[in-house]
């Protein structure tokens, strides 16, 4: 009978203690829960983010939810392209240094790129380009990233994935490109 007593008291003693860790536990993810919704807030009310959003409405949303970027497109030689770049600089500094996520600025990174490029069609890249809305997707991928949606973090990592390939392959062509350059110099400078 002590026997049987002194197990069930064991078994008590241990639910207790699991009971006790669960708690911790839920305490500890409730005010990690609390202070991800803190700092979502606090960076959604900052300057950095006022100006990103304000970006994002006059490039992409101005009127009628057509902006400024897809008209930016008919400036000659390039100058549309460059400024619509240049207005995608509030959305790296948000996502590397307010949001302080690597994977989610090559994601931003990525949608920038791919607005150069479409951008760089002649002719089509500027029809393109009105619904191409990249200030609008990276504006939305950080508040999403921001607020933790799930779905939004996968395609953040796998994007950064492919921003880390493509790094990786301009990189070694810079290589090669370098090297090839070294020989010609080489061999120009050998024929005198």
């Amino acid at each position: 009978m002590a026997l049987k007593t002194d197990i069930v008291k064991r078994a008590n003693r241990r639910k207790r203690i699991k009971n006790f860790f669960a708690t911790i536990k839920g305490r500890i993810e409730s005010h990690n829960k609390s202070r991800k919704q803190d700092r979502a807030e606090r960076l959604k009310n900052s300057t950095s983010f006022a100006i990103l959003k304000g970006t994002r409405r006059v490039m992409d949303d101005l009127i009628f939810g057509i902006g400024l970027d897809p008209f930016l497109g008919f400036l000659p030689a390039g100058t549309g392209d460059i400024i619509s770049s240049i207005t995608a600089l509030p959305s790296i500094y948000v996502s590397l240094f307010k949001v302080r996520s690597i994977p989610l600025t090559l994601a931003v990174i990525k949608n920038m790129l791919v607005d150069m490029l479409v951008g760089a069609i002649p002719m089509l890249g500027n029809i393109l380009d009105f619904f191409y809305r990249s200030h609008h997707k990276n504006y939305q991928l950080i508040v999403d990233y921001i607020e933790g949606d799930k779905q939004t973090i996968e395609e953040v990592n796998r994007d950064a994935w492919f921003m880390a390939i493509l790094i990786l392959i301009i990189s070694i062509i810079i290589y090669f490109v370098i090297k090839l350059l070294s020989m010609f110099w080489d061999w120009i400078v050998g024929l005198f």
